[in-house]
């Protein structure tokens, strides 16, 4: 153990770790206090052990009686925190020791996790539980911040500068530890959040970073080296090389459609290079992945391909798949792996050789291809390198046609990141983020407003009289769609402001529900508005992800509209819609994602996010009918956000809410005449088991289920 670590009770938890010496930036962090309660800002470089600097910290915290919270930016990354930390449930510290992790469900306020002492939480749970003043906040003893660097991406970066500008605010009291392998702008952030910075380019596997032309790969070690060339694809031979030397290859595509094609020209290089027992593993691989995922021709492309001891990774892939790739990567049974660059922000995977196959992305803001960042680049070059496997990972760019070698050299290798920017700026930003904090400390002075701005790193980037603008934009804003009113010069949030700010979603999402809503005549029971309640919440400045239609759509949606404009909430065409939009409309007429991806183009992976993401705001058009006694909404409402959940027709919705009967097996019941929870409860188990999907181990748990709800 190294000899500045005192504190025997981490030396506990290191020996249980199977530790025995400790990595330069551990070792720098307790030298910076991080034992002490000290406020930290740590940058080191991915896989050199912020995990572990983190546990420390959470370990002292629980000693000192307190709770600890674990905050990352991706669902993905909490789940993979959360099985990190629950090794911490094993360690004697003289009572139970509890680890939780929350990352949905957004109108809650989180009463079960005043039970736990180490919470793991996205950024936006941890922001609704603010929004809450959920009790149990004041016994918090320690904030970790994963990804700090996240602070200047423009989807995210507003909800995490807000959150630790009110921890900084209102828990002075507790520690800030924030962890990152890049900060171009270190001072400037750790300044700003008050903390130690400790900073360290040590890694484990040393990093080569280099790029490719004509054939040949020039290292910034010094040494270049000529690959050979299959006349297939570039990157495909960069990786190939790599895998030829015992390695993994990981290769960053532009889009999806580049990602699958490169992992299909890779597949026939890669499986000629198998031997048997790795050849067994891949078809057995590849059975799961057609097992567990839909019948889609993505997935039956992606088992095909991993068959052969390839993949590729993007969104677009159901669940269920992408973990059974990123398992299988970990495991070393896919040995090239092809991917988008949502994978270098999300879940640990390193390879070997890291090929950067293009450095232009499609911008949505701009329409059009741009250069990453160098930024982006450096976290791409964050996964090569496999430290229990690998002493050194490279990372290379292959130089397209257009693209000057020597500049992508200087710009990129030998490049620095871009300084971390403040996102906060925007109106959308100010408006969410200023609801909040009028919702949450009623009667909030308007210097006291400023004040808190005054705290973010938007005030420290900008002029005061850019953040006393905006600021006073929004508020107006705000009064003027009657979220907030001002009385005696101190604001408060109305009823409507209030419910806005706990069900997490944009105010001008809020005022065009509302809006919608008000414009609707009161109607009879009978009459259906699905269509429109479905197009004013895919249209909504929340909803994502937003597809456009293709030239071929334009048509059908337009028959759609035509035929059931009745259930329209305001006159809309086809040029108002989304793919999206579509797909939900049929999703909800129980059309499989097998057709939903051959036929609309929208893959498994972003029907997941659409289902879900619609599923939160059917929730919250329903509790803005509420608020407003729209109660000749309510029940269709209520039924849609179900429909939506299971992608059922009406008829289904009684059966669907049966435990472990989704889609499929509530319309094999419904098909077999048990169309209703009476008639299943009548019917005996061996009927119910010889209904197809059905069989007698589901049948056995209905009977079951049925009989305690009864009360039988």
């Amino acid at each position: 153990m190294p000899a500045t670590l005192t504190d025997s009770s981490v030396r506990t938890l290191l020996s249980h770790l199977g530790y025995s010496s400790l990595y330069p930036p551990q070792e720098m962090a307790l030298k910076h206090g991080i034992l002490e309660g000290k406020n930290v800002l740590m940058t080191t470089p991915t896989a050199s052990g912020k995990t572990l600097i983190a546990m420390m910290a959470i370990h002292k915290a629980l000693k000192k009686n307190k709770k600890a919270v674990y905050l990352t930016p991706l669902r993905a990354l909490a789940s993979e925190k959360y099985d990190d930390m629950k090794v911490l449930e094993n360690l004697d510290f003289g009572r139970k020791i509890k680890v939780m992790a929350a990352t949905g469900d957004y109108d809650s306020p989180g009463k079960e996790l005043a039970a736990a002492d180490v919470i793991v939480l996205t950024n936006e749970k941890m922001d609704t539980l603010f929004r809450h003043n959920a009790e149990w906040l004041d016994d918090i003893g320690l904030f970790v911040s994963d990804e700090v660097h996240l602070i200047g991406d423009r989807e995210r970066g507003a909800t995490l500068e807000m959150m630790l500008t009110k921890i900084r605010k209102h828990y002075p009291q507790s520690q800030i530890v924030t962890l990152s392998a890049t900060v171009a702008n270190s001072e400037e952030i750790a300044d700003w959040l008050a903390c130690e910075l400790v900073e360290s380019d040590w890694r484990p596997t040393k990093l080569v970073e280099g790029v490719y032309e004509h054939g040949m790969i020039r290292m910034r070690s010094g040494t270049t080296f000529r690959v050979n060339s299959s006349g297939i694809s570039s990157a495909v031979d960069i990786a190939m090389d790599s895998v030829d030397e015992g390695g993994q290859s990981l290769i960053f595509a532009e889009t999806r459609k580049r990602a699958a094609s490169l992992a299909a020209k890779a597949a026939e290089g890669v499986y000629k290079r198998l031997d048997k027992a790795a050849r067994e593993l891949t078809v057995k691989t590849s059975s799961e992945i057609l097992a567990r995922g839909d019948d889609s021709e993505i997935t039956k492309m992606l088992a095909k391909l991993v068959s052969k001891g390839v993949a590729f990774h993007h969104a677009g892939l159901a669940p269920s798949s992408r973990e059974i790739v990123e398992s299988s990567f970990r495991k070393g049974v896919i040995k090239l792996l092809t991917a988008t660059p949502t994978l270098a922000a999300g879940v640990n995977l390193p390879a070997r050789r890291v090929v950067i196959a293009s450095i232009l992305r499609y911008d949505s803001e701009y329409g059009r291809n741009l250069p990453i960042s160098v930024l982006e680049y450096k976290q791409l070059c964050g996964r090569a390198g496999r430290p229990q496997y690998d002493t050194s990972g490279e990372a290379i760019i292959v130089s397209e046609s257009g693209a000057n070698a020597e500049d992508l050299y200087d710009h990129y290798v030998l490049g620095s990141p871009e300084p971390l920017r403040s996102q906060l700026s925007s109106d959308n930003s100010i408006r969410f983020h200023l609801l909040s904090n009028i919702a949450t400390v009623p009667g909030m002075k308007k210097p006291e407003i400023h004040d808190l701005f005054s705290r973010t790193l938007f005030a420290r980037q900008y002029t005061s009289a850019t953040v006393e603008l905006k600021v006073e934009s929004a508020l107006e804003y705000l009064e003027q769609e009657e979220l907030v009113k001002s009385r005696n010069d101190r604001y408060i949030a109305t009823d409507f402001g209030r419910r806005t700010s706990l069900l997490y979603v944009n105010p001008v999402t809020a005022v065009k529900f509302r809006d919608a809503l008000q414009g609707l005549e009161h109607t009879a029971a009978t009459t259906k508005h699905a269509l429109g309640f479905l197009h004013v919440i895919a249209d909504s400045p929340d909803f994502y992800p937003k597809l456009s239609l293709r030239k071929t759509d334009y048509d059908q949606v337009s028959i759609l509209i035509q035929r059931r404009g009745n259930e329209l909430l305001y006159p809309i065409s086809e040029y108002d819609c989304s793919r999206s939009f579509w797909a939900l409309c049929w999703w909800i007429e129980e059309t499989t994602e097998k057709v939903l991806s051959d036929k609309i183009g929208v893959e498994p992976g972003d029907m997941h996010r659409i289902v879900e993401n619609a599923n939160w705001l059917a929730y919250s058009l329903y509790e803005v009918a509420k608020l407003l006694r729209r109660e000749d909404l309510m029940p269709e409402l209520y039924n849609l956000r179900t429909r939506i959940r299971y992608g059922v027709k009406e008829e289904l919705l009684p059966l669907v809410v049966l435990e472990g009967i989704g889609r499929v097996k509530a319309r094999a019941l419904y098909n077999a005449g048990f169309t209703d929870v009476p008639k299943i409860a009548k019917a005996s188990q061996g009927k119910l088991a010889s209904v197809p999907k059905i069989g007698p181990t589901v049948a056995d748990k209905l009977k079951h289920q049925l009989k305690k709800r009864l009360g039988q």
